[in-house]
């Protein structure tokens, strides 16, 4: 799990995904390239973050919010409270 959340573009969709809940793929990285995006979202659910479903043409992803708390209780609260999303201020870390 940590490894899955140790890069910023999958730590990103995940908090992401905290806040929107379930979420269609596209929505995690409309900018990226269909391979890319198939790649970092295979890897959070093969990791057991995300739980992922097909919809028609749509593959609907959500967090196992309550499966990770039970296995590893206030890690993926933490990991998220930490962590600063690329579009967050930048001014606040000089002050």
């Amino acid at each position: 799990m940590l490894f899955a959340l140790s890069e910023p573009l999958r730590l990103n969709m995940v908090r992401m995904l905290a806040e929107q809940g379930e979420t269609d793929s596209i929505d995690l990285g409309p900018e990226l390239p269909r391979s890319t995006l198939t790649h970092h979202t295979s890897l959070l659910r093969e990791s057991g973050v995300v739980f992922v479903r097909a919809e028609g043409r749509k593959c609907m992803i959500r967090l196992r919010e309550d499966d990770l708390e039970a296995r590893f209780p206030g890690l993926l609260g933490t990991v998220l409270t930490g962590y600063e999303s690329p579009d967050d201020d930048r001014g606040e870390a000089g002050a």
